[in-house]
């Protein structure tokens, strides 16, 4: 089979799975097993393939039309236009949080350039690095109850050749590091166990504990919303995302405890998935 004919004969094959963006998931796999950019499969359309080069891609496609994340397959996931290490250790970084972290850049540039910064529930690290990468003068740590995910997140770092600038500790929540933080970011569970119906194929790969919450799903980022007054420097900003419809009651969580400066945003989706407030 050429090029072009294993790219349609996957995404067709994907297709019939409900596998999102088929051609271009055919295209990553293919591109992956040759080792080539996925632009020059273009180039090459016509090229026979081998059997020891299509041997490999039947396998990923199969695990792929079975649900099996895209990232977890390749082994990188893109996040802020960097490349990072990715796998069933920690959840799959997800849009949402790449715009979390431009509103950040954007809304507090200057306040995050020398500051200290604690990452909550950093997992994978791509928050951390990626605000590392960004605010060199900065100090910061990132914090995960996961062992595996702060393996991975320590994997991450040096791959970018931030390994000297951050540190990544095991904490639940923020019982393990020192208080004075200027910044804290949360990207924590926020579904509720009720709510696993409602995932994907690809989400339930993720691991349960950077997933669940509890009952109601909020209950991690209520507990955060309570406790980082105590590590916070007067002035210092909470931001976090959050799940589906959480927001109204989170602003009002955050109200009762005497932050001030809430607000809110939308996410590409049109959806309210971050809030930010001010404590002291």
């Amino acid at each position: 089979m050429t090029v072009l004919e294993v790219l349609q004969s996957t995404t067709a094959y994907f297709q019939k799975r409900n596998i999102d963006s088929p051609r271009l998931n055919a295209e990553h796999l293919l591109a992956h097993v040759l080792g080539r950019k996925r632009i020059d499969l273009y180039l090459e359309f016509e090229r026979r393939l081998s059997e020891s080069e299509l041997t490999p891609l039947r396998e990923l496609v199969r695990r792929r039309g079975a649900g099996e994340p895209l990232q977890h397959l390749l082994g990188t996931v893109e996040f802020c236009g960097r490349i990072f290490r990715c796998d069933k250790r920690a959840l799959v970084p997800r849009p949402e949080t790449e715009q979390l972290v431009e509103l950040l850049i954007s809304r507090f540039k200057s306040e995050i350039a020398c500051s200290r910064v604690v990452d909550v529930g950093t997992g994978s690290g791509v928050i951390a690095l990626t605000l590392v990468a960004e605010f060199p003068k900065a100090e910061i740590v990132g914090v995960d109850i996961s062992e595996d995910a702060l393996m991975l997140a320590r994997e991450n770092a040096e791959r970018q050749g931030l390994a000297d600038r951050v540190r990544f500790l095991r904490s639940n929540l923020l019982e393990n590091v020192q208080p004075g933080f200027d910044l804290i970011v949360a990207n924590l569970p926020y579904v509720s166990t009720e709510g696993r119906h409602n995932l994907s194929r690809e989400v339930l790969h993720d691991p349960e504990v950077a997933l669940f919450a509890g009952d109601r799903g909020d209950e991690l980022v209520r507990q955060l919303i309570a406790e980082a007054p105590s590590w916070l420097r007067p002035g210092g900003i909470l931001a976090m995302e959050i799940g589906i419809a959480q927001n109204e009651a989170l602003m009002a969580a955050l109200e009762e405890k005497n932050y001030r400066d809430i607000s809110a945003e939308k996410d590409y989706s049109g959806v309210i998935r971050f809030v930010f407030a001010r404590y002291g």
